[in-house]
Order: C-alpha cells, then structure tokens, then sequence
C-alpha cells in the first residue's frame, strides 16, 4: 500500500438493537470492549424508551433504524388492520414478501409505518445516521424506493445495501441467501442513489466466527468502505425461547468473537481502519473517510 492510499476501512453493524433486552445489552457490551461501531434499532418494541436511554449514554456508536415489516406488532393502525389474517401482527418473511408483491400490502402503509419507526426513535432522542431492515425486507423492489425516499427526508445519509459474497465455505441457506440478495440487487441498483459500503456477513448471518473473520479481512482493498454485518449478544433463556431464533443466532459466539484479541489483532495486522458512518463523506461518487 502506498503511503498515498488510505487502508481499507470498516463499520461493524450489529443488528437488531432492541429486540431482546440481553440482545441490546450484548450489543453496547460489544461496542465498549470489541469492535462494533454502529447498531441498527429495532423501533417498534415496547421497551424502546429504556433501550434509547441506555444508547444514548454511549455516543460513539453510531446508530440507525431498523426498519421491520416482519417481527412483532406495527406502530401503526391503518396497518395492523391491513394484517388481520395474522392477528394484527407482522408475518414471517416469507409471507410478508407474498403480500407485498401481491399488492395485499400497499406501500402507502409501508411507507407510513416506516416513518413512524424513524420518528420514534427521534422521539427517544436517537439520530438516526443509516437505515437498514429486519431480515432485508427493504430490498424487495417495491419497497426499496420507500427507503430511500424516507432518507432523503429524514437527511439520512446511508442506506444498507446487502449484496452476495464469494466465500470457500457456505451453508446451504447462505448459498440461497446469497442468490437472493444477488436477485435483489439487480432490480434495485438503478436506485440506489448514493454509494454504499461494500457489504459483508451474509453467508455467515447469525454465526459470524473467527474462521470467516481470518477468510475475509485479509482480502480488504486498500481505499474501500466496507460494512460487515453482525449479531452479538447475550442470551437470555428466560426471555428468548423461540427455537427458530436459537436455531438461527449464535449470539454469544458473535460477541465473543467481537471482543476477542484475535479480532482485534488481526484488524490490526492488515491495516483495516475501524469507522462508523460519521466519518464517511462522499467524493467523486464514492464513499471515502473523512
């Protein structure tokens, strides 16, 4: 690397602040003694004042919305209605997908809850710097226009933009999460607007661990922005139980490995640059660190 070209530059986003209290307190755990540096919020749950108050005490993470079409209750009326066939209540990813393709769910409504999710965290005290969604949800083409006019009138500089990644080694739902997210973003890359980090994590979402770590920092370019995606935190039997998430996240592992000295050396090593979305500026099309 010349000394005229910066290193390679890294967020590391944890999702799903607010989903589980020992979820969120896994996340500021792995901002203050690891290397997160950004967290997602989960708007729509019922102890997001206590959670913001905890966020706010801790300013260096940069925070944003996570926007959710597919857990838990809709802030708003007109589309808890519009979800009567599921009690009022978000579905599962699959049928919200149907629904909204189908036009069963109209983007007005998305739109609108949308906002409310962004004003409730204003209303906690939370600026939002990016928006991503709950399982990516924003990525489906109709509603990926609702996102990024939402940013621009919130002033909301960075929209997530998840794409597929090479990897020696893939599950089999990382190998279809990976030919989604390609899908995707062909429809949506006329639309993207600003640039957006390169993105990491798909392939192993839920079960970051060391060996992807050591797979895929070494490969960093020098000049590049990038965002890996990932889910630490502590686990709570006594407040999560559902068998399809302790199926799915591996949250201990993720935080363990987020705060390990292998982590940390190994960033070090190949000259990655921990930022946040803060310290990003666009120059020429492209992201660059301020």
């Amino acid at each position: 690397m010349s000394a005229a070209t910066p290193p390679p530059a890294l967020i590391v986003n944890a999702d799903d602040y607010g989903y589980f209290r020992c979820v969120s307190a896994g996340i500021l755990h792995a901002a203050t003694e690891g290397i997160v540096t950004a967290t997602g919020v989960f708007a729509n749950r019922p102890d997001l004042e206590a959670d913001a108050a905890r966020l706010r005490d801790h300013a260096a993470i940069d925070v944003g919305v996570h926007l959710n079409l597919t857990d838990g209750t809709p802030l708003t009326e007109a589309l808890r209605s519009r979800l009567g066939q599921w009690s009022g209540r978000f579905p599962g990813k699959y049928p919200l997908a149907v629904a909204v393709l189908a036009g069963r769910v109209p983007r007005d409504d998305v739109a609108r809850e949308w906002r409310a999710q962004i004003e409730r965290c204003l209303a906690c005290g939370l600026q939002p710097v990016f928006l991503n969604s709950h399982e990516h949800v924003h990525m489906l083409p109709p509603l990926f226009p609702i996102a990024t006019a939402l940013a621009r009138e919130y002033g909301v500089a960075h929209i997530r933009f998840p794409t597929a990644e090479r990897a020696a080694r893939a599950s089999a739902g990382g190998v279809f999460r990976n030919a989604v997210m390609k899908t995707l973003g062909v429809f949506n890359r006329s639309a993207a607007g600003l640039p957006a980090a390169r993105f990491l994590g798909l392939q192993q979402s839920g079960r970051l661990d060391l060996t992807y770590f050591e797979e895929i920092i070494p490969r960093l370019q020098p000049g590049e922005v990038y965002e890996l995606m990932c889910h630490p935190g502590h686990l709570d039997r006594g407040e999560v139980d559902d068998p399809r998430l302790l199926g799915y996240h591996d949250w201990e592992g993720e935080l363990a490995l987020l705060t390990s000295p292998a982590a940390k050396d190994l960033l070090q090593r190949s000259g990655v640059r921990l930022v946040g979305y803060r310290d990003l500026v666009v120059e020429n099309s492209r992201l660059v660190v301020h």
